[in-house]
């Protein structure tokens, strides 16, 4: 059983499926740092979705792949183990039937994406214990001032899709200043993800 410490956002009992999931009975809680952040991407695979609150992922930092994905045109989102670094995101309740939609959506089956448990803190300093996914593949870190190889960069709709997830989702206004200092490839043209995009989720 786990520490009462934790939070939840709901009182039925938790228990832990596969050694993978954290699950509230028919539900379990997910935490997104990528393009999941905005609500209507996450509801294209996972509409039972409902936003818990924003969380800070201690000694893991926000990187990307990289290999481009098919579906975004530039590389995708990871976290990486770093004892010097936080990312911040945002924490679901998803209904349990969705979780093979949110792995097919991760690429788990085909080897992109592994899940994993973290423990996360909202700004009201509550404690969530989550789902999340990370790459197989780990980036290099890059140096002081380092510029990413174009390459490894995330496209520029992508890009701005999680900068607007991140507004969406409440995250700290310096952190959101930092993923807009996030070097991107350019590209804007279509994509396989159907997401509307503000312009202004740049400034």
């Amino acid at each position: 059983m786990l520490a009462m410490s934790f939070s939840f956002t709901s009182k039925l009992l938790l228990f832990i499926l596969n050694s993978n999931t954290c699950v509230m009975a028919s539900k379990f809680l997910y935490f997104a740092y990528g393009s999941n952040l905005l609500a209507q991407r996450l509801h294209i695979n996972n509409p039972s979705a409902v936003r818990v609150a924003a969380a800070k992922l201690e000694n893991y930092r926000l990187d990307f792949g990289t290999v481009p994905s098919r579906s975004w045109g530039g590389t995708p989102a990871t976290i990486v183990p770093d004892d010097s670094e936080h990312c911040w995101g945002a924490v679901w309740e998803i209904d349990l039937a969705d979780l093979p939609s949110l792995d097919r959506q991760e690429g788990v089956g085909e080897g992109l994406y592994f899940p994993r448990n973290v423990t996360v803190t909202s700004l009201d300093g509550e404690r969530y214990l989550c789902r999340t996914y990370q790459l197989t593949e780990t980036p290099p870190a890059l140096g002081r001032n380092q510029t990413r190889p174009l390459e490894s960069r995330p496209s520029y709709i992508y890009w701005q899709v999680i900068i607007q997830g991140a507004r969406e989702s409440g995250l700290p206004q310096e952190y959101i200043q930092k993923l807009n200092n996030i070097q991107h490839n350019g590209y804007n043209g279509t994509v396989a993800i159907p997401v509307q995009i503000s312009e202004s989720s740049e400034k």
